[in-house]
């Protein structure tokens, strides 16, 4: 078993609205689009008043290369970390007492909008005080499922060592890999949909007491972990790799797919744990959309309410990709809206076509 301790997080500093975004997409996409008014309508019905992006607005009115992009990801991404991590270790809404980087026994580092290496996690440990054995695991290209595999793994990594104290961060500066020459729909929705975000879980193995830590009456535990490929899939979702960089790949028909194909998923995971679907309290969603939250509750049988903190992530940040769901994953912790005993859902898909799940439990 393991619990979830702690999240932090680093909100980008640009703040741009959705109608401020609406103008700058019509000044890029006007000459593409013969009905440009009616395709921007996309940006209105999503859900979205505003995203936080790493750059001001007019720097994405110019054409950039993928080295200046690249370089930009690096630099955004191992300081907006630094500042995650510091939060996740000291959020005072949720510990008693801060968890010390010298505490920290593995960094899981989740991405999929930029390539470094050395991978991030060693820049970030070069300017953190972590112990210079804590163990490194990058894990790229798993896209908005990213977030939710990391805490998979960290979970499965505390089964391991149930000693140990572990970090995932997850970062996403999807801005950054936006295409001035990519005329496709896809880019134009997906203009619409991602923004940048970065956040850090702490999650510590059984033998840790989490009681000395927290300040909440009970945190969730997880109890199990499923990932699920959908065979021949790859053109779901996911990035075109071109001489200029990351091209979207988004398919129209994700919600269809979620609606038909995860709720199958989720039983037969339940089933292992002698559980059904009526019986969890919780789900914490990675939001891809609003069509993809209307999906869960059509397809899922969730309700409105289960799902609201998903969509005010999503309506204040819209989609981070992997980092998405521990923005989610913090806002339960923080309004402490689970209970001892509640089960949980947390859920997130991305590229492959690919579902994370992870059941948890609240314990007090």
């Amino acid at each position: 078993m393991a619990t979830i301790l702690s999240v932090g997080k680093a909100i980008p500093e640009n703040e741009i609205s959705q109608t401020t975004a609406v103008e700058l997409c019509r000044e890029i996409f006007s000459d593409s689009f013969k009905d440009i008014d009616r395709l921007l309508t996309v940006f209105s019905n999503g859900q979205i008043e505003k995203r936080h992006f790493a750059e001001e607005l007019t720097w994405y009115q110019k054409e950039h290369s993928f080295e200046e992009k690249n370089d930009l990801y690096i630099e955004k991404a191992v300081n907006y970390s630094v500042e995650a991590v510091k939060n996740c270790l000291s959020n005072q809404q949720i510990l008693s007492r801060p968890v010390s980087f010298e505490e920290i026994d593995a960094i899981f580092f989740i991405s999929s909008t930029g390539f470094s290496t050395p991978s991030i996690d060693a820049k970030i440990m070069n300017q953190l005080p972590f112990k210079k054995t804590t163990k490194r695991i990058p894990i790229w290209g798993l896209g908005c499922a990213g977030g939710a595999s990391g805490l998979s793994r960290a979970y499965e990594y505390c089964r391991a060592y149930p000693d140990s104290v572990v970090l995932v961060i997850a970062v996403e500066l999807c801005s950054l890999t936006f295409q001035h020459d990519d005329h496709s729909k896809s880019n134009l929705i997906g203009t619409s949909l991602f923004a940048d975000g970065v956040a850090c879980t702490c999650i510590a193995g059984k033998s840790f007491n989490w009681k000395e830590r927290s300040k909440l009456a009970a945190l969730p535990e997880i109890i199990g972990t499923r990932s699920t490929l959908m065979k021949d899939s790859e053109d779901v979702m996911g990035w075109d790799i071109k001489n200029n960089g990351l091209y979207v790949i988004f398919s129209r028909d994700i919600p269809a797919i979620i609606k038909k194909w995860l709720k199958p998923q989720i039983i037969e995971f339940l089933n292992e744990h002698h559980l059904t679907l009526n019986k969890i309290n919780h789900f914490i969603a990675h939001p891809g959309g609003k069509k993809v939250i209307d999906a869960y509750i059509d397809g899922l049988g969730f309700t409105e309410e289960q799902l609201n903190i998903s969509k005010e992530v999503l309506k204040n940040h819209g989609n981070m990709s992997s980092v998405t769901v521990m923005y989610v994953l913090e806002e339960y912790l923080i309004q402490e809206l689970g209970q001892n005993s509640d089960f949980g859902i947390i859920g997130a898909l991305g590229p492959g076509f690919s579902s994370e799940l992870l059941l948890v439990s609240w314990k007090g």
